[in-house]
C-alpha cells in the first residue's frame, strides 16, 4: 500500500470514528414529537425553552411539536438542600418526588434535562455531593427508559462570581459538565452549554470586563437564555440560526408572544395535574385545555409561513 493510500485509510478511520452528533440529533426530532423540558428555576423561567420552540416553528413550519416546560424552581436531582433553605419555609424539591407523575401525564418522546446549578447546593466540590448528582442523572435516565423516552442532557449554565476572590462555585459546575460530556462516549446525547456559555461570556469581557448575563450570579437574563437556545439549535445542526443575535431574528414579536403563551399554558397545566410539593408554583387548567389553547394559537404562530 502506498504512503498516500495508507494516509487516506488512516484519516478515513479517524473520520468514521467521530461521533455523528448532527445525524444523531436529527433523529431526536421526529414528526408529532412530544418534548418535555425538565430543570430548575432557569428552566421554569422558560425563555430559552420558548426560544427553542420558536426555532422549531421556523425550521419545521409543517410539523406540530408539543413542547411542555415542567421546570421547577429550586429543584435538584441530587436530593440535597441547604440548611434553612428559603428561610426555613421548605427544603429544595427533588425531581424524583414528582418525576413518575410527570412522565405518566406527558408521555414524552424526548426529555431535555438541565440540572446542576442547585445540585451542589453552592458548596465546594465534595465526593458525596458529586456522587449524589451523578446518581440523580442516572436515575433520571432509568426513569426515561421505562417510558421509552430519549434524554438530551444540557450541562449546567455557568455560575458567574463577578470576579470575586475566593471559592468560585463555577468550578463545581465545570466538574459536573465535564462528567456529562464524558458520557458521550457511552452514547449519551449531551449539549455542552457550560463550555459554550463560558466562552461567549469570556469573549465579551475582553471588551467589557464587567459584562454579565447573570446579574444575581445564577439566573440568566434574556441574552443568557438566548445563549442557551443557541446551544440547542447548534446541537441540532442549524449553525446559521445559532449565529443569530436574538430570537427576534427568528420570528416576529407577535409569533414569539403566542409561543410563550402556549408554553405557559402547558406549564401551568402540567404543574396543576402533578402537584409538585414546592409552594407557590403557578398552576391552572389541564393538559387537555392547554392542547385546545395551543390549537387556537396556531393561526398566530404559523399563519402565513
Amino acid at each position: 500500500m502506498s504512503i498516500i493510500n495508507r494516509t487516506f485509510s488512516f484519516l478515513l478511520s479517524i473520520f468514521l470514528s467521530l461521533p455523528l452528533v448532527g445525524a444523531a440529533a436529527a433523529g431526536l426530532l421526529e414528526d408529532q414529537q412530544r418534548i418535555l423540558f425538565l430543570g430548575d428555576s432557569i428552566t421554569q423561567g422558560g425563555s430559552y425553552v420558548a426560544n427553542f420552540d420558536a426555532w422549531l416553528v421556523k425550521k419545521f413550519p409543517d410539523r406540530r411539536f408539543t413542547v411542555i416546560n415542567a421546570g421547577l424552581s429550586s429543584e435538584t436531582v441530587s436530593g440535597l438542600s441547604e440548611e434553612n433553605h428559603a428561610g426555613g419555609r421548605f427544603p429544595r424539591p427533588c425531581l424524583f418526588e414528582r418525576l413518575e407523575r410527570v412522565l405518566a401525564k406527558t408521555k414524552p418522546d424526548l426529555i431535555v434535562a438541565c440540572y446542576g446549578m442547585n445540585c451542589g447546593i453552592y458548596k465546594e466540590l465534595e465526593n458525596e455531593r458529586y456522587a449524589r448528582y451523578r446518581n440523580g442523572i442516572l436515575r433520571l435516565r432509568a426513569a426515561a427508559r421505562q417510558y421509552g423516552a430519549e434524554v438530551l442532557h444540557v450541562t449546567p449554565p455557568i455560575f458567574d462570581n463577578h470576579g470575586k476572590a475566593g471559592f468560585n462555585y463555577d468550578s463545581v459546575l465545570t466538574k459536573y459538565a465535564e462528567w456529562l460530556v464524558k458520557q458521550r462516549e457511552q452514547g449519551w446525547n449531551v449539549v455542552d452549554l457550560h463550555s459554550d456559555m463560558r466562552a461567549k461570556v469570556d469573549e465579551r469581557r475582553k471588551q467589557h470586563p464587567r459584562f454579565t448575563v447573570q446579574k444575581d450570579q445564577i439566573h440568566p437574563n434574556g441574552d443568557g437564555h438566548w445563549i442557551m437556545a443557541q446551544c440547542l439549535i447548534h446541537y441540532f445542526g442549524d449553525s446559521v440560526s445559532a449565529q443569530l443575535t436574538s430570537a427576534q431574528k427568528l420570528l416576529d414579536g407577535p409569533r414569539l408572544n403566542a409561543i410563550t403563551q402556549r408554553m405557559r399554558s402547558y406549564q401551568k397545566a402540567i404543574h396543576a395535574e402533578t402537584k409538585p410539593l414546592r409552594p407557590n408554583v403557578p398552576q391552572g387548567g389541564t393538559l387537555e385545555s392547554a392542547a385546545a389553547e395551543a390549537k387556537q394559537l396556531e393561526g398566530r404562530i404559523y399563519g402565513g409561513m
